[in-house]
């Protein structure tokens, strides 16, 4: 498959796309592709779920509090992931929104491995179909081989010219979906005064979705606020 073609016939995210309120960027994710390059191959995932984050005045935030070595890649530029590690098992990948300083975060939930698919097969070898190879944050990090060491990748510039390719892109829609199908609700797993924003976004029926769970209360002390409270299990 070339370049150009398939999950990549719509051309590269721009990060002007980006550079906007985070609400507005995630119900137009869906549909849009992430690449993952590695040396073993590439996968691809078309996005059928996401949820948005916003910055000081979101309390369902990891940057509600301010910035920290953690969330630094989060505080931009847009354009960039953001990978986060949780409950000492998984990670959870973002993409980076509005403008550098003023943290704000789609949280990738759920997708279809439209490339790759063995590859996301040998990370996910508990999964029962394949449609649950990537349907769920942790699940899709997994599946796509993403940890801390993609934390603050580029996903619109691409890798050095005459160089390796990026091991994140993000590609537009092929296909968008039809308006009349994407879904909007409370996000999964948050609490507090951030549990009512309908900041979840998904395609409607596409069984790729992750199952909505509402918060829970954390039984571990100290293991304070963050992106996607109930615990991801691959």
């Amino acid at each position: 498959m070339s370049r150009e073609s398939g999950p990549r016939s719509a051309g590269r995210v721009p990060r002007a796309f980006l550079d906007r309120p985070v609400t507005e960027v995630a119900p137009q994710l869906l549909g849009a592709v992430l690449v993952r390059n590695t040396p073993e191959g590439v996968m691809a995932v078309r996005l059928t779920e996401v949820e948005a984050y916003g910055g000081g005045d979101d309390p369902g935030s990891h940057s509600y509090r301010g910035r920290t070595a953690r969330n630094a890649s989060m505080f931009g530029p847009p354009g960039h992931a953001y990978v986060y590690f949780t409950y000492g098992m998984w990670h959870c990948l973002n993409i980076v929104c509005g403008p550098a300083g003023h943290p704000s975060g789609v949280l990738l939930r759920a997708g279809e491995v439209v490339e790759g698919e063995d590859l996301a097969v040998r990370r996910r070898p508990r999964a029962r179909a394949g449609r649950d190879l990537a349907r769920g944050p942790a699940r899709l990090a997994t599946a796509l081989g993403v940890d801390r060491a993609l934390d603050g990748t580029d996903v619109c510039g691409g890798g050095a010219e005459g160089g390796d390719p990026s091991p994140l892109e993000l590609w537009r829609a092929p296909e968008p979906p039809d308006p009349d199908t994407v879904r909007r609700g409370p996000r999964t797993g948050v609490g507090g005064a951030g549990a009512d924003r309908p900041w979840r976004f998904w395609i409607d029926g596409d069984p790729t979705v992750s199952p909505y769970r509402a918060h829970q209360p954390r039984r571990r002390p100290g293991s304070g606020r963050g992106v996607d409270t109930a615990p991801p299990s691959p």
